[in-house]
């Protein structure tokens, strides 16, 4: 074998010494194309450049005013064709339908359009309809998607902000939009036999009035068709129901809340080749009335025989109604493949009544189908820190071992609960550390959890809950943040967006 010469040794070195400190500044190496990342939600394993050794060093790059305050997350597209030359873009929504296109390096924006409440109010109130949904970025990378509070999904071309109108676009979501909340953060997935989806959930607004129905509408982002599912009347699928006592002017449903409004909206798992959400408050009768039940749809968002494929029920699903504990507070996170398990397909789901609950994806209820109460695997688990859950949960590999860990944030502050597989084969949950710094839904990135709460924003050792950095931001809602190419992204509840790097 040649050697290489030694004084090539040492330009070698200072050039890839060069490319990596100038990758945060340029061309990006991947993308972060909807709420939680890229694939498991709230797990990053593409990122390198920050590390817990150096992400001590962080500080601000920038911080800009937004039209509004987004509380959801941004999302961001590397390389993108603008009038303005080749960007790294990020995209947010905000509260008052707006998305906005901005610089990834320097937050100069670029494009801006807005799909506004217009005379639409809260519960026929003086009050504004608003959003805490995010956007999200179609696998062809050519357009991004952005639910507007006309109830409608738009569509709009990445590098000018082009809105295309053709083809069933914008799609349809909600006819209700003064009772009906676009909660969650669109989210798209890609099935087995590669046709990829697009997915928004509906809920309603503080306070569980009106006349709502939570639901799923699911658009195919070939032809633009669509499906709905609803969790209340869901014998009645495919049609978005119109407001109550006007006359039939269409399909209407009796059953109110039953709402979707969890951060991520749905989790897909590609294994299973099914997408999962929760509902939350509502209805539950087994049969078309799903209130507080995990639902497993196919990808396309369809059920069968008038309701979903598969659902999860805890026993308790009335008191937890009557105490307003929702269950669907936040989404089943889930788990990687584990090791010597008897389960092949596992899931955790967390809730307001500060429980967390293994669930078997295979077979939710453990009765072979929907329409059954229990079926969780072993005891319910106490949140270690407390409180009830209303994040998205994230999930951490532990490089040296393997093992796995969820991160689940919320009020009462932090902790990390370890999967752990006994001499039978059977999963089970065991704390693994906490501490008292709430906040909301935590991303974890090359061994770093980062989150934002109550005016700051961490960066924790994922192994042991320690502190590696922090900083003073705007005040919190749901604000949660992005990792992408050694840059840390956060939204505050001031209107800002804030970018950190080392």
């Amino acid at each position: 074998m040649q050697r290489m010469p030694p004084r090539i040794r040492p330009l070698i070195l200072i050039l890839a010494l060069a490319v990596a400190a100038l990758m945060p500044l340029g061309i990006a190496g991947y993308d972060w194309p909807a709420f939680g990342g890229a694939r498991t939600v709230g797990t990053n394993d593409q990122e390198t450049l920050l590390t817990p050794a150096n992400v001590g060093g962080l500080h601000r790059l920038f911080q800009v005013p937004l039209p509004a305050i987004a509380d959801g997350a941004p999302v961001m597209l590397g390389g993108v064709a603008t009038p303005a030359g080749t960007k790294d873009l990020l995209f947010v929504t905000t509260r008052a339908g707006q998305i906005v296109a901005l610089d990834a390096h320097d937050g100069t924006q670029i494009w801006q359009h807005a799909d506004g409440p217009g005379d639409c109010h809260i519960n026929g109130g003086a009050a504004a309809c608003y959003t805490t949904s995010s956007p999200a970025i179609d696998p062809n990378k050519q357009f991004v998607y952005s639910y507007g509070l006309d109830g409608y999904v738009h569509k709009y071309a990445v590098g000018d902000g082009t809105e295309r109108s053709d083809g069933g676009w914008p799609e349809l979501a909600t006819r209700k939009g003064s009772d009906e909340k676009g909660s969650s953060a669109l989210a798209i997935a890609t099935a087995t036999d590669g046709t990829s989806y697009l997915y928004a959930a509906h809920a309603g607004y503080p306070g569980d009035r009106g006349d709502y129905q939570g639901h799923l509408t699911t658009i195919n982002l070939a032809d633009g068709s669509q499906h709905v599912f609803n969790a209340a009347c869901s014998d009645q699928a495919d049609v978005h129901f119109f407001p109550s006592g006007q006359g039939g002017q269409g399909p209407d449903c009796d059953a109110v809340q039953t709402a979707i409004w969890v951060r991520q909206g749905v989790v897909y798992d590609a294994d299973t080749d099914k997408i999962y959400t929760v509902t939350g408050n509502g209805l539950y009768d087994g049969a078309h009335n799903w209130g507080e039940s995990v639902i497993a749809l196919n990808p396309d968002g369809t059920g069968e025989n008038g309701g979903p494929l598969d659902a999860y029920t805890p026993p308790n699903f009335a008191a937890l109604t009557s105490r307003d504990a929702d269950l669907g507070s936040t989404a089943p996170v889930i788990l990687p493949p584990l090791p010597n398990s008897a389960i092949a397909h596992l899931a955790v789901q967390g809730g307001k009544d500060a429980k967390l609950r293994l669930l078997n994806l295979d077979d939710l209820s453990g009765q072979g189908g929907p329409g059954h109460t229990g079926g969780e695997i072993g005891p319910l688990v106490d949140v270690p820190q407390g409180g009830p859950v209303l994040t998205a949960l994230a999930v951490w590999v532990n490089p040296t071992d393997q093992s796995v860990s969820m991160i689940v944030t919320n009020n009462s502050g932090i902790s990390a609960v370890q999967v752990v597989i006994g001499s039978d084969g059977m999963p089970s949950l065991r704390p693994l550390w906490q501490n008292a710094m709430g906040g909301t839904s935590p991303v974890v990135a090359n061994g770093v959890v980062y989150y934002a709460g109550a005016g700051i924003i961490h960066a924790l050792d994922a192994a042991t809950g320690n502190e590696l950095w922090h900083d003073a931001i705007g005040g919190i809602h749901w604000e949660s943040p992005i990792v992408a190419n050694g840059v840390l992204y956060i939204t505050d509840g001031s209107g800002n967006l804030t970018a950190y790097g080392v």
